[in-house]
């Protein structure tokens, strides 16, 4: 009995020795194989890698760790954020029909397995058993899309990206979107990351009667949701939630003489959110600073007309109103206490007509409009020009389109 012990002891002995030996081989096999390639400062490894596409930069997150610690970096994810230009985002119906009406008992739907499906990740967050999920027709699905616009021209692109419900509010990368699966609850994702998490459940009320806007906190880098609904006696609530976070703070909303109307979608700008009070003829703006969320009233330097819209310029907040004798006037608000409005440009639009400002250019002197029809104009500031875009008209059939950032912004410190 002693001696099989002691025999049981010696191969059990060998064994450790011989998976010493080889961990130690691989080891040095390992080394070796670093030795072979130049070193590169950490610093030089991520100047190359912020001027890959967002594709590239997609994939090269899992060529090794040190890359992917170097892509997650709050400061890189920044850096790519300040280098990504303004698009369009829109949702188009998956079959070009729109369906008003999302019932769980509809027929069987399977996902493309090579689309990504917000309701999907939903139910894998929810931990949710395949046969108890509900099978959704793809009438009532939509696909998550993007316009360019570059060089005269427009391409349309998608995210091979689908959901249920419509984008509520965007910021930089990000945007807030219904989960139709339970009344009220919202989701925050990154199309390009498709990374996605639900946020906590806030006051329901009727989309026409609240508005959602989401701004990045000058602090500490974090986002706030803000969301405003009017009740029955037309007293306007507000609740904040900071992303991340599991409740909706509560605060004071704007009278109602300040703010009667929630047509427009609220502009994130010098650490403010602002809203158009009414469709024609508004005087003033609502701004609520994000970091105090305190609410002001800022005098615009002419009465808005339905044409006219509030846009982020560099960071800024800029009036693009229209004037007599085809003329469009350019104001920038130099600061949010001092109310102080300059004109900095008037563009002459010739014969073109009711045009509507859709965004600034990030990277070039250029301002887009959309006429009526549909068709794009770009006027631009240093040649002095106003031109039609060679666009398609898909974005001007859903008029739900947003200015977005194409970058890999994150909501959380991943």
């Amino acid at each position: 009995m002693a001696e099989k012990a002691s025999k049981a002891m010696s191969l059990l002995k060998l064994a450790e020795e011989r998976a010493s030996l080889k961990k130690e081989l691989d080891d040095r096999r390992r080394k070796q194989q670093l030795d072979s390639v130049p070193y590169l400062p950490k610093d030089c490894v991520s100047n190359i890698l912020i001027r890959l596409p967002l594709e590239s930069l997609q994939r090269s997150r899992f060529v090794c760790k040190p890359w992917y610690n170097i892509i997650h970096d709050p400061q890189f994810v920044l850096d790519n954020l300040h280098r990504a230009d303004t698009v369009l985002i829109f949702l188009s119906p998956v079959n070009g029909v729109f369906r008003s009406r999302f019932d769980p008992q509809d027929s069987v739907f399977r996902e493309n397995p090579n689309s990504f499906s917000v309701e999907s990740k939903i139910f894998e967050l929810k931990s949710m058993n395949l046969l108890h999920r509900p099978q959704i027709h793809p009438s009532f699905k939509y696909a998550m899309k993007y316009i360019v616009f570059a060089d005269g021209k427009s391409t349309i692109l998608e995210f091979n990206a689908t959901c249920l419900g419509k984008i509520r509010a965007s910021c930089d990368g990000l945007i807030v979107i219904d989960n139709k699966l339970k009344n009220g609850e919202l989701a925050i994702m990154n199309p390009v990351t498709r990374k996605l998490s639900l946020l906590p459940l806030g006051t329901i009320y009727p989309p026409h009667d609240e508005s959602f806007g989401m701004a990045r906190c000058h602090d500490n880098g974090g986002y706030k949701l803000v969301h405003l609904f009017r009740d029955e006696l037309h007293f306007i609530g507000c609740e904040v939630l900071q992303i991340g976070e599991k409740s909706w703070q509560v605060i004071d909303g704007p009278s109602f003489e300040l703010l009667k109307w929630f047509g427009f979608e609220p502009v994130s700008a010098m650490g403010a959110l602002h809203w158009v009070p009414e469709i024609n003829h508004s005087e003033h703006i609502v701004s609520m600073t994000v970091d105090d969320l305190k609410f002001h009233k800022i005098m615009l330097p002419k009465s808005s007309r339905s044409n006219d819209r509030i846009l982020e310029v560099s960071g800024h907040l800029c009036f693009v109103a229209h004037e007599e004798m085809n003329e469009i006037s350019v104001w920038i608000l130099e600061s949010l206490s001092g109310e102080s409005w300059k004109k900095i440009y008037t563009i002459a639009t010739g014969c073109i007509r009711d045009l509507i400002p859709l965004y600034f250019s990030r990277f070039k002197w250029e301002i887009y409009f959309m006429d009526k029809d549909g068709s794009v104009f770009v006027f631009d500031f240093n040649i002095k020009i106003c031109g039609k875009s060679q666009s398609r008209r898909e974005v001007s059939r859903f008029p739900k389109h947003r200015t977005w950032f194409m970058s890999i912004a994150s909501f959380r410190g991943e």
